[in-house]
């Protein structure tokens, strides 16, 4: 990317304001950006390489626990950046931050490594791009957000439906011209089979593969093969199954279509109903309900059997009295009541500007709807960065919608609905829940505190 085709780039579709837009051009006059990435697996170079694309950076760092990952991540950078310099390489995150030279930090590690990679990035002096959703527990995620705050750094969360081009204009379209008229439900679901089947014997680690410090805060569960690279998903020990990993982008592009806050009571059921014979611990099936005011929103997923749209099968249907909106990651359609016009959008495809979208290889492609979707989202950061103001996905915006998903995790877990108390951020009248918005931390790792970050 080269200052010149900078902002010939994809601002005007992803949706972003004129003022952004000013602040993009003060961007491409200034020095490039230094960039580092905690996290160089799939989605962490998926996403530097679409922030490569589109703006005038400079990949001076790289970290991760797999010696192997993180030399073809370096491979890859030292190719396709214009200075042709290989990026430094590090193990331990805390020593690449602790260079203090660094302008923005992607971190693309798996959900457990969230927390305190971006803590420590932003009191670096680094704004930072996380991935969904922001934490494991409620109180790691509540830290993030107030160490975002007292540092005055910008930090956008991976929830990327909210830069998709379609869904912008979904948004504009239907939604803002009170097509819908009266909404007072939406279902969010999710029919993939992504939940891992097999049950393998315990065995060694890869040799390049530090296990130790790639489970870090985490549990120690013995290694089997499934945890690494891009199937630790199957544990709640690393992540918050398919709620966190799916609901977190449905709920969160519900709540920003809708402009909708916290909710304020989360009931949740369901289990390992089918797969019994898995290793993986997450549940196969499971049904959340989010209650805003006025507004519920009910979260399905089963990792078995069919989805009851096929055409639909991870997606957000928002109902109005006039009419309803169906919303994936493929296309968007508006079907009113009573006849009239129906409205369609479907996925930016931009080959023609970013042929590596087609061309790269598996461990960087990403489903083609995405890349535009990233790139605007990068764009956004950038923006924002120059401004100094909170972009689309805001690190409280994730906080909201990922805790939310933690929430109905903990519901299922104690069999009762969670009234939430947002102000103080606790669970109203239940002591047993409260005591589970932090997990434990496995030593010598500390659980981040939100009042002293």
């Amino acid at each position: 990317m080269d200052r010149r085709k900078f902002l010939q780039s994809s601002a005007v579709a992803a949706g972003l304001t004129a003022a952004a837009r000013e602040s993009l051009g003060a961007i491409a006059e200034g020095p490039a950006k230094r960039v580092g990435v905690i996290g160089t697996g799939w989605y962490g170079k998926c996403d530097l390489t679409q922030l490569m694309n589109v703006a005038p950076v400079e990949v001076v760092s790289l970290c991760d626990v797999d010696s192997q990952m993180l030399s073809e991540a370096a491979d890859l950078v030292e190719a396709r950046q214009a200075s042709k310099k290989r990026p430094r390489t590090y193990a331990d995150y805390r020593k690449m931050l602790a260079e203090k030279d660094l302008d923005l930090v992607i971190i693309g590690t798996p959900d457990h490594w969230h927390a305190l990679p971006m803590i420590e990035a932003v009191k670096s002096g680094a704004d930072v791009y996380v991935q969904k959703p922001t934490a494991v527990d409620v109180v790691e995620s509540q830290a993030m957000l107030a160490a975002a705050r007292k540092y005055n750094k910008v930090v956008q969360v991976g929830t990327q439906r909210r830069s998709t081009p379609h869904l912008i204009e979904a948004r504009e379209r239907v939604v803002k011209e009170g097509l819908l008229g009266n909404v007072a439900f939406a279902e969010v679901c999710c029919y993939y089979h992504m939940r891992a089947r097999e049950n393998p014997p315990n065995s060694d680690p890869p040799a390049n593969l530090d296990y130790e410090m790639w489970n870090g805060p985490a549990p120690m569960i013995p290694y089997c093969g499934l945890q690494h690279p891009r199937r630790w998903r199957a544990f709640m020990e690393y992540g918050n199954g398919i709620v966190g990993d799916m609901c977190v982008h449905m709920l969160d592009m519900v709540r920003w279509t809708l402009d909708l806050g916290w909710p304020q009571r989360i009931t949740s059921s369901g289990g390992i109903l089918v797969d019994k014979d898995s290793r993986a611990n997450i549940s196969d099936t499971q049904t959340a309900t989010f209650e805003f005011d006025g507004l519920d929103v009910v979260w399905t997923h089963r990792s078995w059997g069919d989805a009851p749209d096929p055409d639909y099968p991870w997606a957000a249907f928002i109902y109005g009295d006039k009419g309803t909106l169906k919303m994936s990651v493929n296309k968007y359609e508006f079907f009113p009541r009573g006849g009239g016009e129906k409205l369609s959008g479907t996925p930016l495809f931009e080959y023609d500007k970013y042929p590596t979208d087609v061309t790269d290889k598996d461990d960087l492609r990403l489903e083609q709807h995405v890349a535009s979707a990233i790139r605007g989202h990068m764009l956004d950061l950038l923006a924002n960065i120059e401004s100094r103001g909170r972009p689309v996905a805001d690190i409280e915006q994730g906080h909201i919608s990922s805790a939310s998903c933690i929430l109905a995790n903990l519901s299922m877990k104690l069999e009762r609905t969670l009234e939430w108390d947002a102000e103080n951020h606790r669970v109203v009248d239940d002591d047993e829940a409260n005591d589970l918005l932090a997990r434990p931390y496995r030593g010598p790792w500390e659980h981040p505190d939100p009042d002293n970050v």
